[in-house]
């Protein structure tokens, strides 16, 4: 949903997610676009095992040859459409971190809801039926009025402080004006979240991360989005739809206007195994689909196979 600051027109992104259950989570792909457009599958898997990666865990995947090349040429590509990206890639095997080096912050939207869900969720206190409904609605379709709820509960900005501090996100900073959308982050910091909690070295607990990363790993396929024809937006732009033959565990954003650009972001977990982290992000003086297909189409490049 779009909300009004004094800097610019927000919009809250969204992205959607899986419950996990029974020790296994559903799993989101993306399916390469078909000709009315593009869709995503949600599959129930039928057991627990995930499957062995491609790579043995100490090598990279075959796809990161040439991968330097290509996320360079990905950023020209976009940059001749007029749009700003940053880009970083982990293999949290291997420890090897991929950037087409703009280390810009951002202004992060509706992503700043994995930092309100895990302060929630670290303070231990009860949640109610109404709580789970609209924690689970919060980062499945990035329900603002659920994040308004929790942000106010939680002491606001203080929600962002006292997560930077707990992940050591140096380059993360509350927003200005105390509108959780206009909070600051950078892909660095965006990707050391991911991959500390998957690690617990945030401080969560791993059954309260997973309600997190479960929430994350399957998607709808609009945002609400009041301000939208039907209250709704389309979420598989970047990593979903760029990487269609993956599952991913994913948290959208995107918001209007920033000067005269949309902006766009990108993040999350990539892979049965979770070996992969991934946050891109970009600003672009267009109309909301133009930009939308100028962050898939960076993704696209970088992975033409549609897999890491």
């Amino acid at each position: 949903m779009r909300r009004p600051s004094v800097l610019w027109t927000a919009t809250a992104a969204t992205v959607a997610a899986a419950v996990v259950v029974s020790g296994c989570e559903a799993r989101v792909y993306g399916t390469p676009p078909p000709p009315d457009g593009p869709h995503l599958t949600v599959v129930a898997p039928q057991g627990t095992m995930a499957p062995l990666p491609e790579a043995p865990p100490d090598q990279p995947a075959a796809s990161f040859t040439g991968l330097d090349d290509r996320t360079r040429l990905a950023t020209e590509q976009a940059a001749r459409e007029g749009a700003d990206i940053t880009v970083l890639l982990k293999d949290r095997n291997t420890g090897r971190l991929v950037s087409n080096g703009n280390g810009r912050a951002i202004a992060i939207a509706s992503v700043v809801k994995l930092f309100i869900a895990d302060d929630l969720l670290l303070s231990g206190d009860p949640l109610s039926p109404d709580d789970v409904e609209n924690f689970q609605s919060m980062l499945r379709s990035s329900d603002d009025s659920a994040a308004e709820v929790f942000w106010n509960r939680g002491g606001g900005s203080a929600i962002v402080t006292r997560v930077a501090e707990r992940y050591g996100l140096s380059g993360t900073r509350p927003p200005s004006d105390g509108r959780w959308w206009n909070t600051i982050s950078t892909a660095a910091d965006l990707v050391r979240y991911y991959d500390m909690l998957l690690s617990g070295a945030g401080g969560l607990p791993r059954d309260k991360a997973e309600m997190i990363i479960g929430n994350l790993a399957a998607s709808t396929p609009n945002g609400i989005d009041g301000t939208q024809p039907g209250g709704i937006y389309p979420q598989r732009f970047g990593i979903p739809e760029g990487l269609y033959a993956m599952p991913v565990a994913v948290k959208q954003g995107w918001m209007c206007c920033i000067g005269s650009d949309w902006m766009h972001l990108s993040t999350g977990i990539i892979g049965a195994d979770r070996r992969y982290i991934m946050v891109i992000g970009s600003d672009q003086p267009a109309g909301a689909a133009e930009a939308r297909a100028t962050i898939t189409e960076a993704v696209k490049t970088m992975f033409p196979e549609g897999r890491i």
